[in-house]
């Protein structure tokens, strides 16, 4: 077993029967009567877990606890006392204790604690591993392209939390079972949105789901009124890096609804945030606001009528209140967007857009640094996750709690690892995305893409007469012939977006109340 305890009691004598029990259970126990000759072990010696008596002449348990912290933080510490009184207890749990016991103790108890705090992540990895086995056959069972919208959510929300759960334990082996059912889950819901898509932009059908055009008309106007609420619009959120975020928000809010809803294809800014904000297709856009929507060789930014777009979507459905509008691309900015929050508070609906997600998935490709750190999908969702901690976001929803303000956090559209090249054969005026092509001559295999030959046939914008779309599936990039290997080299395993699949396009929106 080889786990060393230190035990600090100034009773200690007392404690011999306990100690020979640990030490027959094959625990090293290393026995000592004040805080003082404890700190000296913990200086010279390793040792796995504490026993710190609460009440010892000389230095006190409490102020062992923070000189043994001092020393190793993560060292579990156990404290031992003979009082119940609330303020020892918020003492010591404010030191960081793993975990604290009432005198007498008996052995069995001592046990316990040492496998709760010893023993737990080896538990947990077995658990885990052994109901993940339990179901996986189920999600095999349940994966089809003939699934429901409702049974698709299901589906995928149960594929992210086996994700997030079996990145807990180290078992390579179990979680790439996990990766090729989710590859196979996406293989399936990339037929599901081929066969079914286009029905659901004209209505056809008996269930469409909430797409990016009609998301706010469906959950967030209805929730506007004379008191102010904020929209957080985080680009580039997937439902995964979302479920990471929301233990850390739920100690300021409460969760009241979580719906999911679809991006609209291409999966990229450009296309699906103008409609969110819109409340029209892209193609519709065009026609009805030609002043505000950029092609994709025009010049400019193609996202910069946002806050026009979303004032007469507003007008458009009654809503003539005040708003606001702030896109965050910088600390700098988002400063002061959190400096003015009183001011905002003044108006009944205040949008907020942060850029930081999508401008680290881009990163991620060109600076060495955010490539080591987005390796993966669990290190993508840590990097998600130690920004928000550190951002001025965090901070604006702790002021918004404060003052009791609704909130609601949605995206505009996921992203995915890209493994697997496509060839795609196409002229200088050929659009740079990876995973959807638009132009006029383009040679590929169209076997393997969501084809679109009339764009307007999905409400998007036509350029030209022969001017058509294509969009990767599951994990599938486009790559040129030019360069061949250097290019696919060079962006396989990136995070990009503006294809179909769960993780692009099954959003979050999120109704968040202050406790």
């Amino acid at each position: 077993m080889d786990i060393t305890i230190l035990w600090a009691d100034d009773e200690i004598d007392l404690l011999k029967p306990h100690i020979m029990f640990l030490q027959n259970k094959g625990y090293k126990v290393i026995p000592v009567v004040s805080g003082n000759e404890a700190i000296e072990i913990l200086e010279n010696q390793v040792v796995d877990i504490v026993f710190l008596d609460e009440n010892m002449p000389g230095l006190s348990g409490i102020d062992t606890l923070k000189r043994m912290k001092a020393i190793n933080q993560h060292l579990p510490i156990v404290m031992i006392t003979k009082s119940e009184e609330e303020n020892i207890m918020e003492d010591a749990i404010g030191g960081n204790i793993a975990d604290y016991l009432i005198k007498p103790v008996n052995p069995n108890q001592i046990l316990l604690c040492l496998k709760k705090n010893m023993d737990n992540k080896k538990l947990i990895n077995e658990k885990s591993t052994i109901a993940y086995q339990q179901a996986f056959r189920e999600i095999s069972m349940k994966i089809s392209d003939k699934l429901s919208l409702e049974e698709w959510e299901k589906l995928y929300k149960e594929l992210v939390y086996w994700e997030l759960e079996l990145e807990k334990i180290e078992d390579a082996g179990v979680s790439d079972i996990l990766a090729d059912q989710k590859t196979e889950a996406n293989t399936c819901f990339s037929k599901h949105v081929m066969r079914n898509y286009q029905n659901w932009l004209l209505g056809n059908g008996l269930e469409k789901p909430l797409l990016s055009h009609t998301i706010l008309k469906e959950k967030l106007f209805p929730s506007i009124k004379d008191t102010p609420i904020f929209l957080f619009v985080i680009d580039n959120l997937r439902y995964d890096q979302w479920k990471t975020l929301q233990p850390l928000i739920n100690e300021y809010y409460r969760t009241d609804s979580e719906d999911m809803y679809y991006s609209i294809l291409p999966t990229a800014t450009h296309y699906s945030r103008n409609a969110l904000f819109a409340g029209l297709m892209p193609g519709e856009i065009a026609k009805k606001y030609p002043n505000m929507w950029l092609n994709e060789n025009d010049e400019g930014g193609k996202n910069q009528f946002e806050q026009p777009l979303l004032g007469e979507y507003l007008k458009r459905y009654g809503k003539n209140v005040k708003y606001s509008f702030s896109k965050i691309l910088n600390v700098d900015f988002g400063k002061k967007v959190l400096d003015n929050m009183h001011q905002l508070m003044q108006n009944p609906l205040n949008v907020i857009v942060f850029n930081f997600i999508d401008m680290l998935s881009h990163a991620r490709m060109e600076v060495d640094l955010i490539r080591e750190l987005a390796d993966n999908e669990k290190s993508f969702r840590s990097v998600t996750k130690s920004w928000f901690e550190n951002s001025t976001l965090l901070d604006m929803i702790k002021y918004l709690a404060a003052n009791k303000i609704p909130i609601f956090i949605t995206t505009d559209h996921g992203t995915i690892k890209i493994t697997k090249p496509i060839k795609v054969i196409g002229d200088k005026f050929i659009n740079a995305n990876l995973r959807y092509k638009v132009g006029r001559t383009m040679d590929y295999p169209a076997n393997q893409v969501y084809e679109v030959k009339n764009p307007e046939d999905i409400f998007l914008p036509k350029e030209g007469v022969t001017h058509r779309f294509i969009f990767a599936t599951g994990s599938d990039f486009f790559a040129y012939p030019n360069n061949y290997n250097h290019y696919v080299n060079y962006y396989r395993n990136t995070f990009q977006h503006g294809g179909i699949s769960l993780e692009e396009m099954m959003l979050p929106f999120v109704k968040l109340l202050p406790k």
